[in-house]
């Protein structure tokens, strides 16, 4: 099915839209009005370059007040609309969208509205346009699909027709048994669908859309299911985005374009329009990678966690360290130099480790980088020897780089192999594995990273939360597993360009936090010392053993419960841009500590 984008969806100027949408292939374009207002280039020479672009013109918009109103200010609506339609005419496309009324001298009669509408029809119809009428969800007197509908018909002009919106029906009716009056629609009737997702949320409608708007997959919303009653109802025209946000109004046009056609190609899979290569969903970490220019403040903080090294790189400066099933890679070579970028704050030089890997166990290496290719996340380019094993990886929005693996599975290429081993000593008991890892988003790749990890690794999406920072907020939305064999936390802050607030973490599962934690100290390393307000707020909430509570304190181990269980965490000191966390989860707990964030957040700031 052809697919299509509405300018506003992107930022920049009409050219540069016009060229995002065109690269990320989608097959037309809805133009904005005010985009072409904006825009140096003639009418004319929009439809030239859309046409070199290979992109339709699928729609102009919007016309907003037109309907029901007085005879005299109706007449001033027909003349706008007469120099708009030659307007298209010039541009080439054949369908207006007219908006439902939201004009204070609009009136509460539905036989005016559908007489004015099809006068409207006439004047188009005679410069071969056809009419899209929409409800708006704030709509004055018509704001629900089904209202817009019975004007329309009652109109009964074969140049006036409906648009249905997803956020518009969405936002107002979200019950699936509220989108069955879609079906009474013939299909020739639905002229446009414009679709939009958003998280839920209890906010005035105006502001939701003006804000708030992602791309399918993004939200909360079934666009899914309403998609498969227009399609149901016969509607054969363009699957097409209108995406107000005020994240893609800023963030650079390519990325995001690229982000909206992979929602409609997961969409369209989701649909039955199209089959995409199946979801080879990971089922754990095959290994986290650090790079850093001094690798000897990692090595410190490894050993002190009771890592050891293990084995080196035939033939590069990547060492490998194990503990149970956790294994990192510490790289030093040119990779280091191209990842790590060193700042200052406040006139203290800031170490350039930071994590730019993650292996991730695959159970088909070879079917998850097919289905990455298909939605648009091309396999990376490698540089390795003839004897490496070959290792195909993604890259996230964020940048980070997600290798597939097959770690000891038979017949298929195993990474560890690349590797030579090196005396050391045994790796103290305690870590079992590799519990979670977080990683903080640039603030304009939030959204994206949340789609991009839900439908090309077929990780699941938790509710998004929001974290009190000392200055601002955080949003995070973790994506993991059903198992919690692989867990994602993604997160943004409101401090761009601050270390402290961007800082990412591995999270290590141990069954004894607490012997953990005195193994690490004993050793010398060095935990996040936790407010002791902290600790009497923990004594007021809940009952513990007797000492319990005094050995949290000591340790600097925090706490927490949820319907299913228990949560212990504790957190070391942070290398350049990473830290590490204990984690022991107790009875099934499924969270991340999502209550005590705010306290670590402070602790690293004031230990900064």
């Amino acid at each position: 099915m052809r697919t299509s984008i509405a300018t506003v969806s992107l930022s920049g100027s009409l050219t540069e839209k016009l060229t995002a949408a065109s690269r990320a292939g989608f097959d037309g374009v809805e133009i904005f009005e005010n985009d072409l207002l904006a825009s140096p280039l003639a009418p004319e020479e929009v439809r030239a370059r859309c046409a070199d672009l290979g992109l339709t013109i699928d729609l102009y918009q919007p016309m907003r007040d037109i309907e029901a109103v007085p005879a005299e200010e109706f007449a001033r609506n027909l003349r706008r609309a007469r120099r708009k339609f030659e307007l298209m005419g010039r541009l080439g496309t054949d369908t207006v969208l007219v908006c439902s009324s939201v004009s204070p001298l609009a009136e509460d009669d539905d036989a005016l509205a559908a007489e004015q509408l099809s006068r409207l029809a006439d004047l188009a119809q005679d410069f071969g346009v056809r009419v899209a009428y929409e409800a708006l969800a704030w709509g004055r007197h018509v704001s629900t699909y089904d209202h817009a509908w019975r004007i329309v018909e009652t109109a009964g002009h074969p140049a006036l027709g409906t648009c249905l919106d997803s956020f518009h029906i969405l936002s107002r009716s979200p019950e699936p048994k509220d989108l069955e009056g879609i079906a009474d629609i013939p299909g020739e009737k639905i002229f446009f669908l414009q679709l939009a997702d958003a998280p839920l949320l209890g906010m005035d409608v105006l502001q939701w859309s003006r804000h708030h708007r992602c791309f399918p997959g993004q939200g909360g919303f079934d666009v899914a299911g309403l998609v498969r009653h227009v399609l149901r109802a016969g509607y054969d025209g363009p699957l097409s985005l209108e995406v107000f946000n005020d994240v893609f109004r800023q963030a650079e046009a390519g990325p995001t374009a690229v982000d909206a056609r992979r929602s409609l190609l997961v969409l369209q899979d989701q649909v039955g329009l199209t089959a995409l290569p199946a979801p080879a969903a990971p089922t754990g970490f095959a290994f986290a990678e650090l790079v850093t220019p001094d690798a000897e403040p990692v090595r410190a903080l490894l050993t002190g966690l009771g890592f050891a090294r293990t084995a080196r790189h035939r033939g590069k400066p990547v060492e490998l360290w194990e503990q149970g099933e956790a294994r990192l890679l510490v790289n030093t070579g040119p990779a280091a130099l191209r990842h790590s970028r060193l700042r200052s704050l406040g006139g203290t030089p800031v170490d350039g480790t930071c994590l730019a890997a993650i292996g991730l166990e695959s159970p088909d290496p070879a079917a998850a980088a097919r289905r990455a290719e298909a939605l648009l996340a091309p396999v990376l380019p490698r540089r390795r020897a003839a004897e490496d094993a070959p290792l195909d990886a993604v890259a996230a929005p964020d940048g980070t780089e997600l290798f597939l693996c097959a770690t000891h599975r038979p017949g298929l290429p195993d990474w560890r192999a690349d590797f030579e081993d090196v005396p050391h000593a045994a790796a103290v008991a305690g870590v079992r594995r590799i519990d979670h890892v977080a990683l903080t988003q640039p603030w304009h790749h939030f959204d994206e990273a949340v789609l991009f990890h839900r439908s090309v690794l077929g990780l699941d999406a938790q509710e998004s939360v929001d974290v009190a920072d000392p200055y601002g907020l955080l949003r995070s939305r973790a994506v993991a597993t059903a198992d919690g064999g692989v867990r994602l936390p993604l997160t943004v802050g409101a401090a761009p360009g601050d270390d402290t607030a961007q800082a990412r973490h591995i999270a290590l599962a141990t069954d004894d936090v607490v012997a953990a934690a005195r193994r690490f100290t004993e050793a010398g390393g060095r935990l996040l010392p936790i407010p002791a307000n902290y600790y009497d707020d923990l004594a007021a909430r809940f009952t513990f053993a007797d000492g319990e509570w005094e050995t949290y304190r000591a340790l600097g181990i925090l706490y927490d419960r949820d319907a299913h269980g228990v949560f212990r965490h504790c957190y070391t000191h942070t290398v350049g841009r990473v830290f590490f966390e204990l984690v022991q989860r107790d009875d099934g707990y499924q969270g991340y500590g999502a209550a005590n964030a705010p306290v670590r957040l402070a602790a690293q700031r004031a230990g900064r």
